[in-house]
C-alpha cells in the first residue's frame, strides 16, 4: 500500500500542517481536509472514494472545492463514506445553497456530484483492492477509526481521539500489522485541553501504542501547528522504538 499525508502549507510541504488528509494508493482518500487544494483538477479526479473520519473543518474544509474539481458529467461520482452524524452535517451545513451548493439535491439525475454512503463503526468496505474496517473512537463528534489491509500488510489509522481499546485490539488481532498512524495535537502542558477535546498529548500516545502486542511502524501525525515543535520535542524524548514524525507530500509504503 501507498499512503501520502498531503500538504496544506501555502508554498509546498513545509512544516506546518493546517488541514488533513491522507491519500491512499491515488484514488481513495481519508479525509478532505486539504483534499481540493492537491495537485491538478485531472490528479484529484483519479481519487473516487472520500473515507471521513468525522465532520470537523479541519477533516472536511475542501470536501466542496474538491467535488467540484473532479466532477466529470459521469454516471458514477466520488462516493464520500462516513458516519450517519458526519452525513447529516454534510447536508445540513455544507450543502445546504447557503455555504455551497446542494450538491446532494444536484446529484439526484444521471450525472450526479456526490453519492453519500453510510459507513459506521464495525462495517467493513472493499474499494480498489483494499479492505477497510471502520472503528468507533472517542471524540467529542463520533469519529471512526480505520483498519486497512491489502494482500500484503495491514496499517491502522486513527486520528482525533481520546485514548481508547477497541482500535488496539482490532489490531492485534491483525497478524499482517506493519505500521500505526497516530495522532499526537497537543504538547503534555496542555493536557488539561486535551482531555476536554479527546485529543492525544505525547504521553497518552505513548501510553495508546503500549497497547500493541508487538513493535511496528509508528508515525505520529496531526501536530497542533502552533505547538508542533513542542509535541515533536516531547515524541523524541520518549524514545519510543519505531517513532517517526509525519512527513507530508512523501508517500509512506506498506
Amino acid at each position: 500500500m501507498k499512503l501520502m499525508l498531503l500538504p496544506s502549507a501555502l508554498g509546498g510541504a513545509g512544516a506546518a500542517q493546517y488541514l488533513s488528509t491522507a491519500l491512499l494508493n491515488d484514488t481513495i482518500a481519508i479525509d478532505a481536509g486539504c483534499l481540493g487544494f492537491f495537485g491538478t483538477p485531472d490528479e484529484q479526479a483519479r481519487v473516487r472514494h472520500v473515507l471521513l473520519t468525522h465532520s470537523h473543518m479541519d477533516h472536511v474544509a475542501s470536501l466542496p472545492i474538491f467535488l467540484e474539481n473532479a466532477y466529470q458529467c459521469r454516471a458514477d461520482p466520488v462516493n464520500i463514506y462516513g458516519s450517519a452524524a458526519t452525513l447529516a452535517c454534510l447536508r445540513g451545513h455544507f450543502f445546504n445553497d447557503q455555504i455551497w451548493p446542494d450538491f446532494v439535491a444536484l446529484s439526484c439525475g444521471d450525472q450526479p456530484f456526490l453519492r453519500l454512503v453510510p459507513f459506521e463503526a464495525g462495517q467493513t468496505l472493499e474499494l480498489d483492492g483494499v479492505r477497510i474496517m471502520a472503528v468507533a473512537m472517542d471524540h467529542v463528534v463520533p469519529v471512526l477509526g480505520f483498519l486497512i489491509s491489502d494482500a500484503n500488510a495491514s496499517l491502522v489509522f486513527v486520528t482525533d481521539s481520546a485514548p481508547t481499546d477497541a482500535v488496539w485490539r482490532a489490531a492485534n488481532a491483525l497478524p499482517d500489522l506493519k505500521a500505526v498512524f497516530l495522532e499526537a495535537t497537543f504538547p503534555d502542558e496542555m493536557r488539561w485541553l486535551a482531555d476536554v477535546s479527546k485529543h492525544l498529548t505525547p504521553a497518552t500516545f505513548a501510553a495508546e501504542v503500549r497497547k500493541l502486542a508487538r513493535p511496528v511502524r509508528l508515525v505520529a501525525m496531526h501536530l497542533k501547528a502552533r505547538y508542533q515543535a513542542e509535541v515533536a520535542a516531547q515524541l523524541r524524548a520518549l524514545g519510543i522504538a519505531g517513532l517517526e514524525l509525519a512527513q507530508f507530500g512523501t508517500p509512506y509504503v506498506i
